[in-house]
């Protein structure tokens, strides 16, 4: 049995929107690169072919990773996120106790995470840690770098 995707419906359409965009633009594009470099010549001695071929390559293998996310797919409807504690689909504002730093996640799916953009998957040592936190609660992130000591400041969607 497949893995349940979890996502927002922001995720969802994010998703959706790179998949059509890959088979019509990214599929239009690479096979065009493909037939200027045919024009270029004995193909086993093309670079630029080989270049477009393994382009080609890595555009249906994510469209074929988009597809089987999105059979899988279970939506985080709004109307059902709990604020009073830390779960999928909410936005936390947490304050990091060693750099005296407010910090602000959407906790999400690992289909959907993001770190740099503040999208944490519910996978990730800090997403993990937050999880079922309360605000006021101080929780403690085990990740590779070591531990990260966080005191929920607020819960909303």
């Amino acid at each position: 049995m497949a893995k349940v995707i979890q996502l927002t419906k922001a995720g969802l359409e994010k998703l959706q929107n790179e998949l059509e965009q890959l088979k019509t633009v990214g599929r239009t594009e690479i096979a065009d690169k493909i037939r200027v470099a045919r024009g270029y010549g004995d193909l086993s001695e093309n670079s630029e072919y080989d270049e477009a071929k393994n382009e080609q390559a890595k555009i249906e293998a994510r469209i074929v990773e988009l597809e089987k996310m999105l059979e899988n797919v279970s939506i985080i409807a709004d109307e059902n996120i709990n604020t009073d504690v830390v779960t999928l689909g909410v936005n936390v504002v947490v304050l990091d106790v060693e750099y005296d730093e407010e910090l602000t996640y959407r906790i999400v799916g690992s289909a959907e995470a993001n770190p740099m953009q503040g999208y944490l998957s519910d996978d990730s040592p800090v997403g993990k840690a937050l999880l079922g936190a309360k605000v006021g609660d101080e929780v403690v992130a085990a990740t590779p770098t070591g531990e990260l000591k966080f005191k929920i400041i607020s819960i909303s969607k």
